[in-house]
This record gives C-alpha cells, sequence and structure tokens, in this order.
C-alpha cells in the first residue's frame, strides 16, 4: 500500500524516480511563471564596480531597482561574502525570487598570483595548470564568486596582438589541452560543489586572428583554417562540458562572432549539441553600432539574439529592445526562452535556487585569505615557468660565423656575445623577482 501512496504523489507532481523533480522539469515550471521581461532580464548582465547596494546617484538607483523587479540575472565585479549576499538580497525581493549569478575575470589566480597563461604553458605541466585553477576556483569561490571569464582558449600567432600573454601560444593541439586541463581544474568535480566554478571558453572565434594584431580587428580566412586552426580548442571545450562560451569582439569574413549564426546556431548549438549559454564580450552586442553593422541597439539586438547569443553583458540593448521586437515580431520568443533555459539551469546547478547564499560565506573567504600552501605552490609554479633554451643539436638559426644577437626588448645589454663554445649567457637583474634571480643562462 505504502509503494502505491508512492508512486500516486510521483504521478502527481511529476517527479523522477527518485522523487525529485530533474533540473528541466523545474526550469519549465519557473518558466511557465515568468512574463516576458522576466526571462529577458535572465539575459542581463551588469558590472558591480559602479554601483554601491545603496543608491548614489540615478543610475546605480536605477541598476538595484531593476535587480529587485527581476530584470538583471547576473552582476560581474562584485566580489567578497558581504557584497554578494547584498546584491543576492536585492535579487530576492522580486516577484519569482530568482537569485543573481556573479562573475569575475579569474585569469591566472584569484586571491595567490600565479604565472600568465602564455608562462604557464611555457611549462608544459598540465597537472600544475590544472591544480592552479582548482585553487583559483576555491579561492573565487569563498569570496562569493560562481562563475569565471576564463580559460581564454584562442590561439595567437601575431605577437604583435597585445592579449597574447592571456592564451597558451600557437599551437593548436597545445592550447586544446591547455584549455581542457583549465576547465577540469575550475569546474572541479561538478558545478555544485562549493569549490566549484562555472568555467567560460573565450573568444568565439578567432579573436587571436584579428588583421595586423589589432584588438577588435577584422578576421579573414578561410574556413578551412578556421576549422583545424581557431575552432579545435573551442570544440573540445564544449564537449569538456564548459559551463558557458563569450563572444569574440572581432567580425569574422565581416559577420561579428556576436551575430553570427554559422559559429553560434549552426555550429555551437547545433552540430556540437551545447548546452551551456554564451555571453557576449563586455559591450559587443552595442559595439555592433559604432562597427557599422546595425544602425541602433535595437537593431544589435535583435541580431545577436537570433544568432544566439543569450547573455548581454553591459551593452544594455536585451532589456530596452527585446520585448519591442518580440511584440513586432522581428525575434521569436522561443529564442527568449532558450537563452532564458540555458541561463536558469546553470543556476539550479550551481544550487543556488536551494541556497542563494551558499557561496557568500565570510568564514570560508577567511580561510582563503592568504593561503600559506597556496603562496608556496605559486612559487614552485612560478620557478617552473621560467624556460631556458637550450641549443640541443643546434636547432636554433646560429652559426659561428655570428658574432652577436640582439634580444629586443631588454633594458640593458642589447647585443650579447656568443662565445667559442657556443654557450649565449644573458646577464638579466630581475628587480623584486619571485625567486630573486640575478643570472640566466641560455645554453
Amino acid at each position: 500500500m505504502k509503494r502505491v501512496y508512492f508512486l500516486l504523489a510521483i504521478t502527481a507532481f511529476g517527479m523522477n524516480a527518485f522523487g525529485q523533480k530533474t533540473i528541466d522539469q523545474r526550469v519549465s515550471e519557473l518558466l511557465s511563471k515568468m512574463t516576458l521581461e522576466e526571462k529577458v532580464g535572465q539575459l542581463v548582465q551588469y558590472s558591480g564596480f559602479e554601483y554601491a547596494t545603496g543608491p548614489k546617484n540615478s543610475n546605480s538607483a536605477n541598476v538595484l531597482n531593476e535587480i529587485k523587479q527581476g530584470k538583471v540575472g547576473s552582476m560581474l565585479n562584485v566580489a567578497g561574502a558581504e557584497e554578494t549576499r547584498k546584491f543576492q538580497e536585492l535579487a530576492l525581493k522580486s516577484r519569482l525570487r530568482i537569485p543573481l549569478l556573479f562573475g569575475q575575470d579569474v585569469i591566472h589566480g584569484y586571491r595567490t598570483t600565479f604565472p600568465v597563461n602564455l608562462g604557464q604553458a611555457a611549462s608544459w605541466d598540465l597537472k600544475l595548470i590544472e591544480k592552479s585553477e582548482r585553487i583559483a576556483a576555491t579561492e573565487a569561490s569563498a569570496y562569493g564568486i560562481h562563475w569565471t571569464f576564463a580559460p581564454m582558449v584562442d590561439v595567437a600567432r601575431d605577437p604583435r596582438w597585445g592579449r597574447v600573454m592571456e592564451g597558451s601560444g600557437e599551437d593548436t593541439y597545445l592550447g586544446t589541452q591547455i584549455g581542457f586541463a583549465r576547465i577540469k581544474g575550475f569546474q572541479g568535480k561538478g558545478l555544485g560543489n562549493l569549490d566549484a566554478i562555472m568555467a567560460c571558453a573565450k573568444h568565439f572565434a578567432a579573436y587571436g586572428a584579428a588583421v595586423g594584431g589589432r584588438d577588435y580587428n577584422s578576421v579573414d580566412m578561410s574556413l578551412r583554417q578556421l576549422n583545424e586552426t581557431y575552432l579545435p580548442p573551442f570544440k573540445a571545450a564544449a564537449e569538456a562540458g564548459v559551463a558557458t562560451f563569450m563572444n569574440s569582439f572581432n567580425d569574422i569574413n565581416g559577420i561579428p562572432a556576436t551575430a553570427n549564426q554559422y559559429i553560434l546556431r549552426d555550429l555551437l548549438k547545433g552540430k556540437w549539441n551545447y548546452q551551456g549559454f554564451v555571453v557576449s564580450d563586455w559591450g559587443s552586442i552595442g559595439e555592433m553600432v559604432p562597427h557599422g553593422y546595425a544602425k541602433d541597439n535595437k537593431e544589435a539586438a535583435e541580431r545577436a539574439i537570433n544568432a544566439g547569443s543569450d547573455m548581454d553583458m553591459e551593452s544594455r540593448a536585451y532589456m530596452a529592445e527585446l520585448p519591442k521586437l518580440v511584440q513586432e515580431g522581428k525575434v521569436d520568443p522561443k529564442f527568449i526562452d532558450d537563452a532564458a533555459r540555458r541561463i536558469l539551469v546553470k543556476k539550479f546547478e550551481m544550487g543556488l535556487f536551494e541556497d542563494p547564499y551558499r557561496f557568500s560565506n565570510e568564514k570560508r573567504q577567511k580561510e582563503q585569505l592568504n593561503n600559506q600552501e597556496n603562496r608556496k605552490f605559486g612559487r614552485e609554479f612560478g620557478s617552473k615557468s621560467i624556460v631556458l633554451l637550450k641549443n640541443q643539436k643546434n636547432i636554433l638559426p646560429l652559426s659561428r660565423s655570428t658574432k652577436t644577437v640582439a634580444l629586443i626588448g631588454l633594458s640593458e645589454k642589447k647585443l650579447l656575445p656568443i662565445t667559442d663554445s657556443g654557450r649565449l649567457h644573458l646577464k638579466m637583474i630581475i628587480k623584486e623577482s619571485l625567486l630573486n634571480l640575478t643570472e640566466l643562462k641560455i645554453n
């Protein structure tokens, strides 16, 4: 008799075999209660740099009011147990009490600083790289952060591009393996654990191939090169279960990545069957206007959502324009529902509906403040990221007739003599360095 009642209960409440609603069921139930404006609100992300949790000016007051109305889904640059708790309290005053996601650039460490990403790649040590992100995730999550905008898996082959140091270099295979290690480090044993944060594969796609190495510039390449060189790290990230993707600023063969249906809907969400969500880079939806691809924010919002960009980071275009675009028939409501669903799924997976404050814990935060074991590991990682070049089997293009070698960028001894033994001695004074090195030798 008890088993009959249990089965009846499962049928009545739409539960799974374990007597609990699945995340998909809970998201569908929540979406059915949401207005169009509340769904669009989940697609909005603001920066917390200029907003205190008490209104200081009319602009910040408007943002705080929008949070209380359920018109904001995420904040970035809000960190610390106390601060994130205050913003979460505002979100829980909304009609449906949907919690916020807090994102932050956690690029090469959080409280503990590690070598820049290109230096980490030079270590060729995937286990160390994964451990560094495991430490970063543990520290960041203790400060109330749910989501990092990393790893950057852009392949970069033009040293003129200023962001080359944030990636893993020019090799597609190595970049793919390092990206996988970083995602594993950030997301740990799975979203929902208190020491795991959502990772973000960026910048999708081909950001490192900008013409002339100029940031935001056009990318002009064949689909063969795009698929063979620049997309494999992103495909691997999707297969590894990375929580989110971020658009790149550049266009690809004339179409901005933020409004590029081929890479977002046809490839990422179609062929690759990616289930996470896509966030714009800072203002990249609105920047399609000065870049000449959209005449105004309304057209920019239309093109972005139709292409598959789910969350608007700081363009302030979605909340202002999407409800009107749906009413005018220019945007299919199914795209709004799909974007909101993807974001809500992550909030459920992070356990924020069960406890919106679970990451805002001051005790955990204090435990991660100046963690000496983490600092010790940082020093070890720093030493292993320093590369000493050895001219084995004369791999370098140096002949005995070469008298000097110019090293560009050094403040001392621009021309270095090559000795008869073929040993190149480089004296470099490193002030206040991690390891207090006074001499490096390149053999």
